[in-house]
Protein backbone atom coordinates (compact mmCIF):
# COMPACT_ATOMS: atom_id res chain seq x y z
CA UNK A 1 0.00 0.00 0.00
CA UNK A 2 0.97 3.55 -0.50
CA UNK A 3 2.08 5.77 2.42
CA UNK A 4 1.65 9.21 2.74
CA UNK A 5 2.21 12.04 -0.18
CA UNK A 6 5.29 11.93 -2.95
CA UNK A 7 6.82 15.41 -2.81
CA UNK A 8 7.33 15.68 -6.33
CA UNK A 9 4.05 15.12 -7.52
CA UNK A 10 3.13 18.18 -9.02
CA UNK A 11 5.96 19.68 -9.11
CA UNK A 12 6.92 22.00 -12.45
CA UNK A 13 10.47 20.57 -13.86
CA UNK A 14 12.61 23.60 -14.05
CA UNK A 15 13.89 24.94 -17.46
CA UNK A 16 17.06 23.08 -18.64
CA UNK A 17 20.49 24.80 -18.11
CA UNK A 18 21.30 22.97 -21.67
CA UNK A 19 20.70 24.38 -24.84
CA UNK A 20 22.31 21.63 -27.30
CA UNK A 21 21.86 18.13 -27.48
CA UNK A 22 23.62 15.68 -29.11
CA UNK A 23 22.16 11.95 -29.88
CA UNK A 24 24.53 9.42 -31.17
CA UNK A 25 22.80 5.12 -31.62
CA UNK A 26 25.52 3.13 -31.13
CA UNK A 27 25.58 -0.48 -32.69
CA UNK A 28 29.05 -2.81 -32.75
CA UNK A 29 27.75 -6.12 -31.90
CA UNK A 30 31.27 -7.92 -31.49
CA UNK A 31 35.01 -6.69 -32.90
CA UNK A 32 35.23 -8.75 -35.89
CA UNK A 33 34.72 -8.59 -39.28
CA UNK A 34 33.16 -5.18 -40.44
CA UNK A 35 33.14 -4.39 -36.82
CA UNK A 36 36.73 -5.03 -36.03
CA UNK A 37 38.20 -1.39 -35.93
CA UNK A 38 34.44 0.19 -34.62
CA UNK A 39 34.68 0.28 -31.09
CA UNK A 40 38.14 2.16 -31.62
CA UNK A 41 36.50 4.60 -34.04
CA UNK A 42 33.53 5.25 -31.35
CA UNK A 43 36.26 6.56 -28.90
CA UNK A 44 37.72 8.90 -31.05
CA UNK A 45 34.17 9.75 -32.20
CA UNK A 46 33.21 11.07 -28.54
CA UNK A 47 36.28 11.91 -27.68
CA UNK A 48 36.05 14.65 -30.40
CA UNK A 49 32.56 15.37 -28.94
CA UNK A 50 33.74 16.47 -25.90
CA UNK A 51 37.00 18.24 -27.09
CA UNK A 52 34.54 20.73 -29.38
CA UNK A 53 31.55 21.32 -27.30
CA UNK A 54 30.03 23.65 -24.74
CA UNK A 55 29.30 22.66 -21.69
CA UNK A 56 26.16 23.50 -21.91
CA UNK A 57 25.97 20.32 -24.39
CA UNK A 58 24.07 17.36 -23.47
CA UNK A 59 25.25 14.04 -24.55
CA UNK A 60 22.47 11.41 -25.55
CA UNK A 61 24.27 8.10 -26.53
CA UNK A 62 21.34 4.83 -27.36
CA UNK A 63 23.39 1.22 -27.18
CA UNK A 64 21.69 -0.35 -29.87
CA UNK A 65 22.23 -3.76 -29.12
CA UNK A 66 26.07 -3.49 -28.30
CA UNK A 67 28.50 -6.19 -26.96
CA UNK A 68 30.09 -6.43 -23.23
CA UNK A 69 32.76 -4.03 -24.10
CA UNK A 70 31.35 -1.28 -25.69
CA UNK A 71 28.69 -1.40 -23.01
CA UNK A 72 30.98 -1.15 -20.11
CA UNK A 73 33.10 1.62 -21.76
CA UNK A 74 29.87 3.46 -22.40
CA UNK A 75 28.25 3.00 -18.79
CA UNK A 76 31.26 4.30 -17.66
CA UNK A 77 31.16 8.31 -19.84
CA UNK A 78 27.81 7.72 -17.89
CA UNK A 79 28.92 7.12 -14.55
CA UNK A 80 31.55 9.35 -14.77
CA UNK A 81 29.12 12.44 -16.17
CA UNK A 82 30.87 12.52 -19.67
CA UNK A 83 27.66 11.23 -20.98
CA UNK A 84 24.06 12.73 -19.24
CA UNK A 85 22.07 9.78 -21.11
CA UNK A 86 22.47 6.20 -21.43
CA UNK A 87 19.51 4.35 -23.14
CA UNK A 88 20.43 0.46 -23.55
CA UNK A 89 18.03 -1.52 -25.97
CA UNK A 90 18.52 -4.70 -28.48
CA UNK A 91 18.71 -3.64 -31.83
CA UNK A 92 16.03 -2.19 -32.75
CA UNK A 93 16.87 -0.43 -35.90
CA UNK A 94 19.04 2.91 -36.05
CA UNK A 95 15.98 5.21 -36.49
CA UNK A 96 14.15 3.73 -33.70
CA UNK A 97 16.96 4.43 -31.62
CA UNK A 98 17.15 8.06 -32.47
CA UNK A 99 13.45 8.64 -31.55
CA UNK A 100 14.33 7.66 -28.01
CA UNK A 101 17.07 9.92 -27.66
CA UNK A 102 14.48 12.84 -29.31
CA UNK A 103 11.96 12.26 -26.48
CA UNK A 104 12.08 13.70 -22.48
CA UNK A 105 13.39 17.11 -23.06
CA UNK A 106 13.04 20.62 -24.97
CA UNK A 107 16.58 21.56 -25.63
CA UNK A 108 16.18 23.95 -28.50
CA UNK A 109 19.02 22.25 -31.01
CA UNK A 110 19.74 18.63 -31.26
CA UNK A 111 22.80 17.10 -33.18
CA UNK A 112 22.11 13.64 -34.88
CA UNK A 113 25.26 11.79 -35.46
CA UNK A 114 26.63 8.14 -36.49
CA UNK A 115 29.19 6.83 -34.39
CA UNK A 116 31.67 7.22 -36.94
CA UNK A 117 31.95 11.18 -36.98
CA UNK A 118 35.15 12.93 -36.58
CA UNK A 119 34.19 16.34 -35.61
CA UNK A 120 36.97 19.66 -35.53
CA UNK A 121 36.82 22.41 -34.03
CA UNK A 122 34.30 25.09 -34.10
CA UNK A 123 32.04 23.12 -35.79
CA UNK A 124 29.26 23.76 -32.98
CA UNK A 125 29.72 27.83 -33.03
CA UNK A 126 29.51 27.56 -36.97
CA UNK A 127 26.19 25.44 -36.75
CA UNK A 128 24.80 27.92 -34.56
CA UNK A 129 26.31 30.99 -36.59
CA UNK A 130 24.32 29.80 -39.29
CA UNK A 131 20.74 29.37 -37.59
CA UNK A 132 21.44 33.00 -36.85
CA UNK A 133 22.57 34.32 -40.26
CA UNK A 134 19.01 32.41 -41.72
CA UNK A 135 16.17 32.62 -39.84
CA UNK A 136 14.36 29.88 -42.71
CA UNK A 137 17.05 27.35 -41.63
CA UNK A 138 15.90 24.15 -39.91
CA UNK A 139 18.69 21.85 -40.59
CA UNK A 140 22.23 22.62 -40.86
CA UNK A 141 25.24 20.20 -42.14
CA UNK A 142 28.96 20.30 -41.16
CA UNK A 143 29.90 18.01 -43.85
CA UNK A 144 29.86 19.01 -47.59
CA UNK A 145 28.68 16.80 -50.27
CA UNK A 146 28.19 16.93 -54.27
CA UNK A 147 25.05 17.86 -55.28
CA UNK A 148 23.04 18.11 -52.20
CA UNK A 149 20.65 20.64 -53.57
CA UNK A 150 18.86 18.22 -55.68
CA UNK A 151 17.32 16.57 -52.76
CA UNK A 152 14.61 17.97 -50.35
CA UNK A 153 15.82 21.53 -51.35
CA UNK A 154 12.70 22.82 -53.18
CA UNK A 155 11.49 24.99 -50.94
CA UNK A 156 14.91 27.06 -50.27
CA UNK A 157 15.62 27.12 -54.18
CA UNK A 158 11.60 28.89 -54.31
CA UNK A 159 12.24 31.08 -51.87
CA UNK A 160 15.79 32.69 -53.24
CA UNK A 161 15.21 32.40 -56.96
CA UNK A 162 15.27 35.85 -57.83
CA UNK A 163 17.70 36.36 -54.77
CA UNK A 164 21.04 37.18 -56.05
CA UNK A 165 23.22 36.35 -53.42
CA UNK A 166 21.97 32.13 -54.29
CA UNK A 167 24.46 31.17 -56.77
CA UNK A 168 27.16 29.23 -57.38
CA UNK A 169 29.98 29.68 -54.47
CA UNK A 170 33.73 27.88 -54.73
CA UNK A 171 34.22 24.48 -52.70
CA UNK A 172 36.41 25.80 -49.37
CA UNK A 173 37.69 22.43 -48.84
CA UNK A 174 38.28 20.69 -51.85
CA UNK A 175 40.22 18.21 -49.53
CA UNK A 176 37.81 17.31 -47.22
CA UNK A 177 35.34 16.56 -49.62
CA UNK A 178 37.26 14.25 -51.33
CA UNK A 179 38.24 12.56 -48.58
CA UNK A 180 34.35 11.99 -47.62
CA UNK A 181 33.78 10.14 -50.72
CA UNK A 182 36.72 8.03 -50.32
CA UNK A 183 35.51 7.23 -46.70
CA UNK A 184 32.17 5.75 -48.33
CA UNK A 185 33.99 3.53 -50.81
CA UNK A 186 34.06 5.50 -53.77
CA UNK A 187 36.84 5.49 -56.48
CA UNK A 188 38.29 8.95 -58.29
CA UNK A 189 36.33 8.24 -61.73
CA UNK A 190 33.74 11.10 -60.39
CA UNK A 191 33.31 14.73 -62.10
CA UNK A 192 36.34 16.77 -60.62
CA UNK A 193 33.88 19.54 -61.25
CA UNK A 194 31.66 18.67 -58.08
CA UNK A 195 35.01 19.38 -55.82
CA UNK A 196 35.32 22.98 -57.60
CA UNK A 197 31.69 24.59 -56.98
CA UNK A 198 28.69 24.19 -55.13
CA UNK A 199 25.13 25.73 -54.68
CA UNK A 200 24.80 28.19 -52.16
CA UNK A 201 23.85 31.18 -50.77
CA UNK A 202 25.99 33.72 -48.76
CA UNK A 203 25.65 36.90 -46.64
CA UNK A 204 27.63 38.98 -44.17
CA UNK A 205 27.35 36.75 -40.99
CA UNK A 206 27.67 33.06 -42.99
CA UNK A 207 28.00 31.53 -45.96
CA UNK A 208 25.82 28.41 -46.94
CA UNK A 209 25.68 25.43 -49.61
CA UNK A 210 22.50 24.19 -50.09
CA UNK A 211 21.06 20.63 -48.62
CA UNK A 212 22.23 18.64 -46.01
CA UNK A 213 23.47 14.88 -45.38
CA UNK A 214 21.88 12.58 -42.50
CA UNK A 215 25.03 11.15 -41.34
CA UNK A 216 25.46 14.20 -38.93
CA UNK A 217 23.55 17.28 -38.52
CA UNK A 218 21.71 19.75 -36.26
CA UNK A 219 18.33 20.32 -36.38
CA UNK A 220 15.70 22.73 -35.09
CA UNK A 221 14.24 20.21 -31.83
CA UNK A 222 10.76 21.28 -32.32
CA UNK A 223 10.07 19.73 -35.94
CA UNK A 224 10.44 16.43 -33.96
CA UNK A 225 7.55 17.48 -30.97
CA UNK A 226 5.38 15.04 -32.92
CA UNK A 227 7.25 11.91 -33.66
CA UNK A 228 6.57 8.30 -35.13
CA UNK A 229 6.75 5.50 -32.42
CA UNK A 230 7.86 2.97 -35.24
CA UNK A 231 9.82 2.70 -37.86
CA UNK A 232 9.74 -0.66 -39.64
CA UNK A 233 13.78 -0.99 -40.96
CA UNK A 234 16.96 -1.22 -38.86
CA UNK A 235 18.70 0.61 -41.47
CA UNK A 236 18.06 2.18 -44.61
CA UNK A 237 14.91 1.61 -46.45
CA UNK A 238 12.90 4.68 -46.30
CA UNK A 239 13.81 5.03 -42.80
CA UNK A 240 16.05 7.86 -43.42
CA UNK A 241 13.58 10.02 -45.11
CA UNK A 242 11.80 10.78 -41.84
CA UNK A 243 14.72 13.30 -40.82
CA UNK A 244 15.48 14.52 -44.61
CA UNK A 245 11.47 15.48 -44.60
CA UNK A 246 10.93 17.18 -40.80
CA UNK A 247 12.19 20.08 -41.92
CA UNK A 248 10.27 20.55 -45.14
CA UNK A 249 7.22 20.24 -43.34
CA UNK A 250 7.61 23.18 -41.07
CA UNK A 251 9.02 25.07 -44.32
CA UNK A 252 12.51 25.11 -42.77
CA UNK A 253 15.58 24.83 -45.22
CA UNK A 254 18.36 22.66 -45.41
CA UNK A 255 21.82 23.64 -45.54
CA UNK A 256 25.38 23.05 -44.95
CA UNK A 257 28.36 25.29 -43.68
CA UNK A 258 30.69 25.84 -46.94
CA UNK A 259 33.55 24.52 -45.25
CA UNK A 260 34.22 21.35 -43.06
CA UNK A 261 33.88 20.59 -39.81
CA UNK A 262 33.79 16.85 -39.60
CA UNK A 263 35.04 13.96 -41.27
CA UNK A 264 33.29 10.53 -42.11
CA UNK A 265 35.35 8.00 -40.60
CA UNK A 266 33.42 4.73 -41.89
CA UNK A 267 34.34 1.39 -40.03
CA UNK A 268 38.16 1.28 -41.08
CA UNK A 269 40.91 3.16 -38.55
CA UNK A 270 43.55 5.16 -40.29
CA UNK A 271 46.54 7.23 -39.53
CA UNK A 272 44.86 10.64 -40.01
CA UNK A 273 42.14 9.78 -37.73
CA UNK A 274 44.66 9.80 -34.66
CA UNK A 275 46.07 13.36 -35.00
CA UNK A 276 45.90 15.26 -32.13
CA UNK A 277 42.77 17.80 -31.49
CA UNK A 278 43.18 20.34 -29.36
CA UNK A 279 40.62 21.25 -26.87
CA UNK A 280 37.98 24.39 -28.38
CA UNK A 281 37.74 27.46 -25.68
CA UNK A 282 34.13 28.29 -25.85
CA UNK A 283 33.50 31.02 -23.71
CA UNK A 284 30.80 32.60 -26.07
CA UNK A 285 27.63 30.16 -25.37
CA UNK A 286 25.18 30.81 -28.11
CA UNK A 287 21.48 30.82 -26.91
CA UNK A 288 19.37 30.63 -30.53
CA UNK A 289 15.78 31.13 -28.98
CA UNK A 290 14.52 30.68 -32.31
CA UNK A 291 10.68 31.14 -32.83
CA UNK A 292 8.92 28.22 -33.34
CA UNK A 293 7.09 27.83 -37.35
CA UNK A 294 3.49 26.16 -37.98
CA UNK A 295 3.37 23.13 -40.48
CA UNK A 296 2.55 24.60 -44.39
CA UNK A 297 -0.19 23.87 -46.23
CA UNK A 298 -0.25 20.74 -48.25
CA UNK A 299 -0.28 22.94 -51.21
CA UNK A 300 2.44 25.10 -50.68
CA UNK A 301 4.55 21.62 -49.86
CA UNK A 302 3.40 20.25 -53.07
CA UNK A 303 4.08 23.36 -55.06
CA UNK A 304 7.48 23.87 -53.77
CA UNK A 305 8.49 20.33 -52.97
CA UNK A 306 7.28 18.71 -55.64
CA UNK A 307 6.34 20.38 -58.90
CA UNK A 308 8.32 23.69 -58.88
CA UNK A 309 11.73 21.48 -57.88
CA UNK A 310 10.88 18.71 -60.76
CA UNK A 311 11.01 21.79 -63.05
CA UNK A 312 14.39 23.27 -61.43
CA UNK A 313 15.59 19.59 -61.83
CA UNK A 314 14.54 19.04 -65.46
CA UNK A 315 17.89 18.32 -67.67
CA UNK A 316 17.01 21.08 -69.82
CA UNK A 317 16.06 23.80 -67.52
CA UNK A 318 18.86 23.08 -65.65
CA UNK A 319 21.41 24.02 -67.42
CA UNK A 320 19.77 27.66 -67.32
CA UNK A 321 19.27 27.79 -63.91
CA UNK A 322 23.06 26.80 -63.57
CA UNK A 323 23.66 29.67 -66.02
CA UNK A 324 21.70 32.11 -64.35
CA UNK A 325 23.57 31.36 -60.87
CA UNK A 326 26.94 31.70 -62.28
CA UNK A 327 28.17 28.44 -62.79
CA UNK A 328 31.21 28.66 -64.81
CA UNK A 329 30.11 28.19 -68.45
CA UNK A 330 32.66 25.48 -68.61
CA UNK A 331 31.06 23.57 -66.25
CA UNK A 332 27.36 23.90 -67.21
CA UNK A 333 27.49 21.02 -69.72
CA UNK A 334 28.98 17.94 -67.68
CA UNK A 335 27.72 18.88 -64.08
CA UNK A 336 24.52 17.16 -64.46
CA UNK A 337 27.06 14.11 -64.90
CA UNK A 338 28.44 12.25 -61.86
CA UNK A 339 30.93 10.34 -63.76
CA UNK A 340 33.97 12.46 -65.07
CA UNK A 341 33.59 12.82 -69.30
Amino acid sequence: MRIGYNPHKDQVLEKTEFIHQVIMPVYIPNQEGYFKDSFSILKLSLESLFKTTHNKTFFSVINNGSCEVVVNYLENLHKSGAIQELIHTINIGKLNAIIKGLVGNNIELVTITDADVLFSSQWQIETTKVFRAFPKVGVVGVVPQFNMFKAHCGNIIFDNLFNKNLKFIPVKSPKALALFYKSIGWDTTYNKDFLKYGLGIQSKEANVLLGSGHFVATYKKHQFDEVKSYIGYKLGGNSESYLDSAALNFDYWRVTTQNNYAYHMGNTLEDWMLEERHIDNIDDIVFLESQKRRKISRFSYMVKNKLFYKLILNKHVSKLFYFWKKLPREIIDNYNSIKAK
